[in-house]
């Protein structure tokens, strides 16, 4: 029966999403199919129903809509160029000082707007041009910019850690945060180890400094943007207040940066971000309660019990099995966007995981970095075609200058898949 419940959902969620079909409806869809082999259409419509409205009944919840509006917030600021002068203070003088300004700018950008392709889009339409003045080849540009994109979305506050918090039992969204910031820290950090050795290799100039008034201008101009994060991470660690009040706290500071500080966001304009914030809030609401139908599809139907014997009868290595579950998310990862393919496949996979001495913690961290490296990965990633695109280069360039990123990144996957101890200590406080 499992078998032919993963053939029949798999192929009519593939056929619909091929079609253009919405990705919750084509999950809907799919996961009724599913239903029908082993129960009538009545009793199938009345368990899914139940099962959606079920899944939103949860506190956690609250954060999703608040993230969300913060991040729209602080998107209608225009804090990307104070951000970028910001970064630029501390690594203007290094070497490849400006490809660094890149991946610091993702990292704050991406992490308060929760968006890869924000980040890319806003930081990298403004840097790439600055590199190429520099002197900087322009695919090399474009490749800092594609590499350092995602580490935004796993930087909190990030929707994404929400989300599989959400998705499985056992992951607390305070340790995610937390390790969140070690994976986009480091991350960063591996991003930023290349373009140093590549800079030093070409000879690119170095920023020219600016006087001690400018920098201390600049640095009180980006201070309440940047501070945002210092205040979120302090307050969880602190114990404070919880992941969901600080999304509450996220949105008061940022109206408050927004309208009084920098004076960019003005009453008038709150209707229209309220307006695009419940747009995206029942996108990601919606897709959650479609989400959890497919769940009790699979585990009905024992799709999850399936997919679990057949790694564990392929080998019972736990390196083995954790470099397959490893290749099978970045595979998802090149094909669905992250927040979808974390609600299927993270409830398919924990299990697994679990079976060999596996936390939900240290899952979620590799996981989801997994499906973001997936999304900048050719030849279906988005992120790698968005970023080609804010460059104005063509894709079939951009492989040979990201194999160096793409080592770096991938030594980090692997650091936190088998060595969690590096990345685990800071959630662990928690």
């Amino acid at each position: 029966m499992a078998l032919e419940a993963s053939i029949i959902l798999f192929i009519v969620f593939a056929v619909l999403l091929f079609l253009g079909m919405p990705i919750a409806i084509s999950i809907a869809i799919s996961s009724l199919s599913t239903l029908l082999l082993v129960i009538p259409f009545d009793v199938a419509i009345f368990s899914s129903s139940q099962k959606m409205v079920a899944s939103l009944n949860s506190f956690s919840l609250v954060a999703i809509p608040f993230f969300v509006f913060s991040g729209i917030i602080m998107n209608n600021s225009g804090i990307a160029s104070k951000l970028v002068n910001f970064a630029m203070l501390f690594v203007g003088k290094v070497p490849g000082g400006i490809a660094h300004t890149n991946v610091l700018g993702n990292a704050l950008f991406g992490s308060m707007s929760s968006s890869a392709i924000a980040a890319s889009t806003a930081i990298g339409g403004v840097l790439i041009p600055e590199q190429e003045k520099a002197g900087y080849d322009k695919h090399f540009a474009a490749a800092v910019n594609i590499a350092s994109a995602p580490t935004g979305m796993i930087i909190p506050p990030s929707t994404a850690f929400i989300m599989y918090s959400l998705a499985v039992s056992g992951a607390s969204i305070s340790a995610l945060f937390l390790g969140g910031y070690l994976v986009g820290a480091i991350w960063c950090l591996v991003i930023m180890v290349v373009i140093y050795m590549h800079a030093k290799k070409n000879n690119y100039k170095t920023a020219e400094g600016i006087g001690k008034g400018e920098a201390i201008k600049v640095f009180i101009d980006a201070l309440p943007s940047v501070l945002l994060i210092v205040i979120i991470i302090g307050g969880i660690l602190t114990g404070l207040f919880t992941a969901i009040e600080a999304s509450a706290i996220a949105v008061i500071y940022s109206l408050m940066v927004s309208m009084f500080f920098y004076r960019t966001v003005k009453v008038k304009n709150l209707p229209k971000m309220l307006k695009e914030a419940f747009f995206v809030t029942g996108v990601i609401t919606f897709l959650l309660a479609t989400s959890s139908m497919m769940s009790f599809a699979m585990s009905f139907t024992g799709i999850p019990a399936a997919i679990s014997s057949l790694i564990l009868g392929i080998t019972s290595n736990r390196i083995v099995i954790l470099l397959l579950i490893n290749v099978i998310l970045l595979l998802i990862g090149m094909f669905m966007d992250v927040g979808p393919a974390i609600l299927i496949f993270a409830p398919i996979f924990l299990p697994v995981a679990q079976s060999v001495g596996i936390d939900p913690v240290h899952f979620g961290l590799f996981a989801i970095m997994n499906l973001c490296v997936g999304s900048i990965t050719p030849p279906v990633g988005t992120g790698f075609y968005v970023g080609s695109s804010v460059a104005d280069v063509k894709p079939q360039h951009m492989i040979k200058p990201l194999v160096p990123f793409y080592i770096a990144i991938f030594i980090v996957l692997l650091l936190i898949t088998f060595f969690p101890s590096l990345f685990m200590w800071l959630p662990n406080l928690a």
